[in-house]
């Protein structure tokens, strides 16, 4: 773990680089020192540790992903798409918005994403997952299987 400064305490709140940008985080496991052969590559950084508008901001993402869940459900009706929406992520920096959902089959889902993209102005990811990790994820496993995806990149 990388320090910065004093060493970073469990349940302290920081911001890390991870594979999909910078995201905001809880310390679960305190500073600690690992024998190299313990230590699984790659590390990510910890940029810095929470100030105030990192955790207005995670509050207000976490705001905005209910809205957006609301929206979403309404334009799987509005096109009668066959598939359950389980969970709406943003990015920390608002660059993307994931979708996760649940279906027996391929969804063409296309109209929806140039929907969704239009109403929330920016990048648009839908995910389907397989039952199992659906069930993993309710119980606090966040790590999905992908499946079908589509991307979207507003001009």
């Amino acid at each position: 773990m990388t320090r910065i400064g004093n060493e970073v305490q469990k349940g302290s709140f920081v911001i890390v680089e991870t594979s999909v940008g910078k995201e905001y985080g809880e310390v679960i496991t305190p500073n600690r020192f690992l024998p190299d052969e313990k230590i699984k590559v790659p590390l990510k950084k910890i940029i810095r540790v929470a100030n105030k508008r990192d955790r207005e901001q995670n509050e207000a993402n976490k705001q905005k992903e209910k809205e957006a869940f609301k929206i979403c459900q309404e334009k799987i009706k509005e096109h009668k798409l066959g598939m359950t929406l389980t969970d709406v992520e943003y990015r920390f920096d608002r660059s993307k918005l994931v979708f996760s959902f649940t279906a027996e089959g391929r969804i063409d889902f296309r109209e929806l994403v140039k929907d969704l993209a239009a109403i929330f102005k920016t990048r648009i990811e839908l995910r389907q997952i397989g039952v199992r990790d659906e069930v993993r994820r309710i119980g606090g496993n966040r790590n999905m299987r992908k499946g079908t995806m589509l991307l979207f990149v507003p001009k």
